[in-house]
């Protein structure tokens, strides 16, 4: 059980880590994407959708993202690819006033 225990305390040492991070990077970010993956930050999306050989899907493309991975040991990335079969979410972040 101790070695059991020690891993589930690590994990939740590692998200609240993360949602820190993410709190912390959110103002830099212009849009949030949901795939049934992944969660990104970034500041560009490009949203096609896509149908080959009978089949429906979308591709999205995520420029300047921050991804929401806590097993990732780089979580900012240049450019993103992401293939999928069902929904993605995409939303505009509101804008902030920056003086």
């Amino acid at each position: 059980m101790g070695a059991e225990e020690d891993l589930e305390r690590y994990e939740t040492e590692v998200e609240l880590a993360l949602y820190q991070e993410y709190k912390a990077v959110l103002p830099l970010f212009r849009f949030v994407v949901e795939t049934e993956r992944r969660f990104y930050l970034a500041n560009s999306v490009r949203v096609q959708p896509k149908a080959e050989a009978g089949l429906s899907f979308v591709e999205v493309d995520l420029d300047d993202a921050w991804v929401w991975d806590m097993y990732r040991p780089v979580r900012f990335v240049e450019h993103v690819r992401v293939i999928s079969f069902r929904d993605v979410n995409v939303e505009e972040l509101p804008r902030r006033d920056v003086h």
